[in-house]
């Protein structure tokens, strides 16, 4: 065997160097003849990114544009529920309301403040006390200036009277009266029972019965 492979070993290295020549000849080749196929994989790759953008985008569209209803209330020309948008601001829904009145007092209203879905917007008058943020809404949307979330609503059974006069027209005399009624009926059953309190008459029940409740 040593002495063929020393007689031959010219042919053989010969072959040998033919043999690895001729595959990268043939890789070489098989890469010019189909360059459709690589272009075709990246083209692939990219209509696929392209296509997962385009749902992402869709989704979000879909978001923004959710149609919700939102209650608006006091110095407003035209008082009532209104439907918005989600990517909406208070003032975008206050104008279609047909904008304020001259009683009321616009320094206690976020109109910048984007809407929500069962919300509740009150307009006060100049002089009224408005509504601000019970420290107890936890994770709850804050409430701003004269707007409130309806699942933010202040429990007539539990709260305070730091609570209760965060409600419009509810001052340090109409909270004790409040707590008072509370604590001599066991409680108020419905919130209409809001009327039986002393100073509280029918136009600051208007004001009061969609911000509280009786849970």
């Amino acid at each position: 065997m040593k002495e063929w492979l020393l007689k031959y070993k010219l042919p053989v290295a010969a072959g040998i160097i033919l043999l690895i020549g001729g595959s990268y000849f043939y890789v070489n080749e098989y890469e010019q003849d189909n360059p459709m196929s690589i272009a075709q994989n990246e083209s692939e790759l990219q209509t696929s990114a392209a296509s997962g953008q385009e749902k992402v985008e869709e989704k979000d569209e879909v978001k923004q544009t959710e149609t919700i209803m939102v209650d608006v209330k006091g110095q407003i020309k035209r008082p009532g529920v209104y439907q918005a948008s989600s990517g909406e601001r208070v003032i975008d829904v206050i104008n279609r309301a047909g904008g304020v009145t001259e009683k009321a007092d616009k320094t206690q209203v976020n109109f910048a403040e984007h809407v929500q879905d069962e919300m509740v917007i009150y307009i006060p008058a100049q002089g009224e006390e408005g509504l601000a943020a019970p420290s107890s809404l936890g994770g709850n949307e804050a409430i701003m200036g004269a707007t409130a979330n309806h699942q933010g609503k202040v429990n007539l059974n539990k709260a305070d009277e730091t609570e209760l006069q965060k409600l419009p027209g509810i001052g340090p005399a109409k909270a004790a009266a409040i707590i008072e009624y509370r604590q001599s009926n066991g409680g108020f059953n419905t919130v209409e029972d809001l009327k039986n309190v002393s100073g509280i008459g029918d136009k600051t029940f208007e004001k009061l019965q969609d911000l509280v409740d009786i849970r």
